[in-house]
């Protein structure tokens, strides 16, 4: 008869807690998020920001294939790390949300809402048995009457934040908000500080093919996506510093 060591069960059960109160199927889908692409949400007074690293792992590969940030509703984006399957599931999810409450409601869903039911539907999954937790985590950007930005992890925890960084290179890109951020910031300052922050997280430093940017404003409250022409003055700015 094999043996197996007590903590191997524990590692196989995804309901079943450790001694130690652990769920480790949950922290080793915080694992893959954290060797995720880094993908920063910050937001100002006027706008929300969303900024993501595009790892493009091959030259034969088409880049517009490669999507990191995605429009759930005309008001609200989300931003992904971790496997990107999960994420796109969890985004369909919530695009759905999002057009159920506009045929119920006849208004847009809020960022609060739409973030919580994630949130839900990511704790939901790991509790019961069948069902592995998403290796994702999501960064929830939107405006309603205000800018909101919320982060929701594996495990189902959610939180909102003025400014957020997952992914690989979360460590670094936090030390530069720690240092800079400011509420009171211009839409250009404010994607000027997440390039600079995605610079110092990423080796090979930040250009404008390498990344991804959008914003929505409290003025229309509508998803747009800066182009390569929109970021190279940024980028430049950030690189002449």
């Amino acid at each position: 008869m094999s043996f197996m060591p007590p903590a191997a069960g524990y590692d196989r059960a995804i309901t079943v807690f450790s001694p130690d109160g652990r769920l480790y199927q949950v922290q080793y889908a915080e694992e893959a998020v954290k060797r995720g692409a880094t993908a920063i949400g910050i937001k100002t007074e006027d706008a929300i920001i969303v900024l993501v690293e595009r790892r493009i792992s091959s030259k034969l590969m088409e880049s517009k294939s490669f999507e990191k940030i995605f429009k759930i509703d005309d008001h609200i984006c989300a931003a992904t790390s971790g496997l990107i399957g999960d994420a796109r599931v969890l985004v369909d999810k919530a695009r759905i949300e999002a057009q159920v409450n506009r045929l119920t409601y006849d208004e847009p869903i809020s960022v609060d809402v739409l973030a919580k039911k994630l949130g839900d539907l990511k704790q939901m999954h790991t509790q019961y048995g069948g069902v592995r937790p998403f290796g994702a985590s999501l960064l929830i950007a939107g405006v309603n009457s205000e800018p909101k930005l919320f982060v929701t992890h594996p495990s189902g925890a959610l939180y909102e934040y003025k400014a957020y960084v997952i992914g690989s290179g979360k460590a670094q890109a936090l030390e530069v908000f720690e240092a800079d951020y400011k509420e009171k910031m211009s839409i250009d300052e404010a994607v000027q500080l997440a390039i600079k922050a995605l610079n110092k997280s990423i080796d090979e430093g930040v250009t404008v093919d390498n990344i991804e940017c959008a914003v929505i404003t409290s003025k229309d409250k509508m998803f747009r996506k800066l182009t390569i022409q929109d970021l190279k003055p940024h980028v430049d700015a950030v690189k002449g510093e």
